[in-house]
C-alpha cells in the first residue's frame, strides 16, 4: 500500500512531463487512486461512459457487471486535460476508449503496470508497486478516514462484503495507533 501522504506528494508535484504521455500518464495514477478500478477496468473505460456533468463513471467489471462511481473536481479536470491534450496530439476528439498509448493504440495490461510502476517508484520503496497496490490504497485510506465498509464494497464492485474485509487490516492498525496515542492510558 503506497501511504495517503506519498499519494499526495505524487499528484501534487510535477513528476508528470508536459504533453500527451505525461497528461495521460496522470490520468492513469489518478483514476485509478480516486476511484479504485481495476487495471481491466481502466483500459476498457470508453469515452461516453465519462460524465462530467454528473461527476460519475460508468464502469463494466467482472461478469459484466455495471457500477456507476462518483469522481472529484480533481479527476474531472485532469480527463478534461487529457481530452484537449489528446485532440493536440492526435488531431481528433477522443472516441472509443478513453486512454490511448502514444500510436492512438488502446492501452495494454502491461504499459498500465509500467507507467504505475515508474510513478510510485517515486514516492514509495515498497516492492509492490502495481494498478492494484493503487485500488488496495484507495479502500484503506477510504476506511481510515471514515468510510462505510459497505460503501467501500460498492465502490470497488466486490459480489460480497468478505472481499472487501481484506482491507479492514490496515484499518485496525491505523485504530490501534490512534488510540495508543490518544486514549490517557494508551501509552
Amino acid at each position: 500500500m503506497v501511504t495517503q501522504e506519498s499519494m499526495e506528494h505524487l499528484l501534487d508535484r510535477s513528476y508528470f512531463p508536459e504533453g500527451f504521455e505525461g497528461v495521460r500518464d496522470r490520468l492513469i495514477i489518478l483514476l485509478l487512486y480516486h476511484t479504485g478500478i481495476r487495471r481491466a477496468e481502466l483500459i476498457g473505460l470508453q469515452n461516453d461512459q465519462v460524465d462530467i456533468g454528473r461527476s460519475q463513471l460508468k464502469v463494466l467489471g467482472k461478469r459484466k457487471k455495471e457500477r456507476m462511481i462518483p469522481i472529484q473536481t480533481e479527476l474531472k479536470e485532469a480527463i478534461q486535460t487529457y481530452r484537449k491534450e489528446f485532440e493536440v496530439f492526435f488531431g481528433k476528439e477522443v472516441t472509443g476508449e478513453l486512454l490511448r498509448s502514444k500510436s492512438g493504440k488502446k492501452l495494454y495490461p502491461k504499459l498500465v503496470y509500467r507507467v504505475v510502476n515508474r510513478y510510485l517508484s517515486y514516492v514509495s520503496n515498497s516492492e509492490k508497486k502495481s494498478p492494484h497496490v493503487l485500488r488496495h490504497s484507495f479502500a484503506t485510506h477510504l476506511l481510515n478516514s471514515g468510510a462505510d465498509l459497505s460503501a467501500i464494497k460498492e465502490l470497488l464492485g466486490h459480489a460480497n462484503l468478505s472481499a472487501t474485509q481484506v482491507y479492514t487490516h490496515n484499518s485496525v492498525e491505523q485504530l490501534k495507533k490512534v488510540y495508543n496515542q490518544s486514549h490517557p492510558r494508551g501509552h
